[in-house]
């Protein structure tokens, strides 16, 4: 049985949460982080030093970082179904790092003020930056997506479960947007499958 720590509203469990789900894997959850404890006690420190969710146990092997851990489970756990072949692979693995180093930091401060701090501590100069330099990264996502149906090409694959849970989350946020169409019909297909449906809760918090 598959072992997962993390509370459901933190965007990079939601990644693992949305891959186990549209995999079939069995596994259980265990909330951790924020109200929830968990992450600060020696036992959990011992899985993940940094103290961070998503932590994922399987068997004998102990793995964090999220896009390591949805690596991992495509690999064992996807019978080939998200990396046809090595050329489809690297491209997704290309929107992995994508969203880890660039659309994940430009939302992030935008994300943090508008959801998780109350209106007198919010920095409207700080916000309106992060929407800039988030729009700027939908529109690299947005031309790409104009060209072919999936991330990774022509079929879902494994960068889907990496990069739509940020955009589920920018899309649901109460912030100025603009439009974006090929990436909001990609959303709308996403948001199809029964597993974004189970992973990709509402409202954000």
């Amino acid at each position: 049985m598959i072992t997962l720590w993390g509370r459901l509203n933190s965007v990079n469990v939601q990644k693992v949460v949305f891959c186990l789900e549209e995999i079939g894997a069995p596994y259980e959850r265990v909330e951790a982080g924020l109200q929830f404890g968990v992450v600060d006690t020696p036992a959990y420190r011992a899985m993940n030093p940094n103290g961070l969710v998503p932590t994922l146990r399987d068997g004998d092997l102990v793995l964090w970082e999220s896009n390591a851990i949805l690596r991992y489970l495509c690999a064992v756990h996807g019978q080939g179904r998200f990396w046809p072949d090595a050329a489809a692979r690297a491209l997704g693995d290309r929107w992995m790092d994508w969203q880890q180093t660039a659309f994940a930091p430009a939302m992030f401060r935008a994300f943090h003020d508008l959801v998780r701090k109350p209106p007198e501590q919010r920095d409207a100069a700080a916000i309106e930056d992060s929407r800039k330099a988030t729009e700027k990264r939908l529109a690299v996502l947005d031309a790409a997506l104009a060209k072919t149906p999936w991330l990774g090409g022509e079929t879902f694959g494994a960068a889907e479960f990496a990069v739509a849970p940020h955009v589920h989350r920018w899309l649901n946020m109460p912030v100025a947007r603009l439009s974006h169409s090929a990436l909001e019909k990609w959303y709308e297909r996403v948001m199809t499958r029964p597993a974004a449906q189970r992973a990709l809760t509402l409202p954000v918090t």
